[in-house]
Parts: C-alpha cells; sequence; structure tokens
C-alpha cells in the first residue's frame, strides 16, 4: 500500500512540476513544490517509457511457387540420390508391415470414422484398467468421505 501512495505521489510531484514549467509568468506568487515523495526501501524507480521503435520497412521477398526448383540455399545443399539408408529386403519388410497395420486399419463402411476404430481399440484397454483400479478407488473415496462426515458431526 505505502509503495502505490510512495508512486501517486510521485506522479503528483512530476506533474506539479512540470505545470510550473509551463504556465504564464504573471504576479502571482510562486506554488510552492509538492514535497519530495518518502524514501521506499525495496523500490527502484519506474523508467520512463520507451517510445516504439519505428516498424522496419518491409521487403518483398521472391515468391516461389510449390513446382519451383531450388538448387541451393546458403550453406545448404540439396539432398541428392545416393546410396540407400538400408537395403532392399528391410526396405520391402518394413513396406509390408505398414501394408499390414493400414490394412488392419480399413474402415469396412463409409460411416466408420477414425474415432470410431481408435474408441474400438481402447475399449478393451480401459475396461481391464478400470477392472484392476476401480475398486480402489471407490474404497479410498468412500473412504475420504465417511472421515469427513465424521470430523463435520463432532465439531458441531
Amino acid at each position: 500500500m505505502e509503495e502505490i501512495l510512495a508512486s501517486i505521489r510521485r506522479i503528483i510531484s512530476e506533474d506539479d512540476v512540470e505545470d510550473t514549467q509551463d504556465a504564464p509568468e504573471d504576479d502571482a506568487p510562486p506554488e510552492r513544490p509538492a514535497p519530495a515523495p518518502e524514501p521506499v526501501d525495496d523500490i527502484e524507480p519506474e523508467p520512463p517509457p520507451r517510445p516504439a521503435p519505428e516498424p522496419e520497412p518491409v521487403q518483398e521477398e521472391d515468391v516461389l511457387e510449390l513446382t519451383d526448383r531450388i538448387d541451393s540455399v546458403g550453406d545448404i545443399e540439396p539432398l541428392r540420390p545416393g546410396p540407400a539408408l538400408v537395403s532392399d529386403p528391410t526396405a520391402a519388410a518394413a513396406a509390408a508391415a505398414f501394408g499390414h497395420l493400414s490394412a488392419s486399419l480399413l474402415m469396412p463402411h463409409d460411416l466408420r470414422t477414425l474415432e470410431d476404430v481408435v474408441r474400438e481399440l481402447l475399449r478393451p484397454l480401459l475396461k481391464q484398467w478400470l477392472d484392476d483400479h476401480l475398486p480402489d478407488i471407490v474404497e479410498a473415496q468412500v473412504q475420504a468421505e465417511i472421515e469427513r462426515i465424521s470430523r463435520g458431526g463432532r465439531m458441531r
């Protein structure tokens, strides 16, 4: 709270100083400046706000179409066909495994979605998990509720 009041006092004193500098001089006696704000420990004065940086001009770049070929970009050379990372039998085995996976996930009719497939695959896993853990969860929650009610009954 003291920090807020000190900040308000500082702002008011800065406004008073600016008003006296901008006011025309006349025969009126000069106003006494507001007292300096009280120093508050562990508070650093706020720096004046920085002016917003001017936006940099936008440079138009060459727009490439998806069919444009790039020979190189800076120090990066484009990929060139080279020796295969895996042997032909290994590549064939991997392709067969992916083919088997995609065949097992084929949707027999048009109305079946990926969500339906995932739900079907997760149902047995969820059932097993619930069979293993649900009794313990229910027992712990019932015990906690009994303790809460019994503590509440004694306090009244």
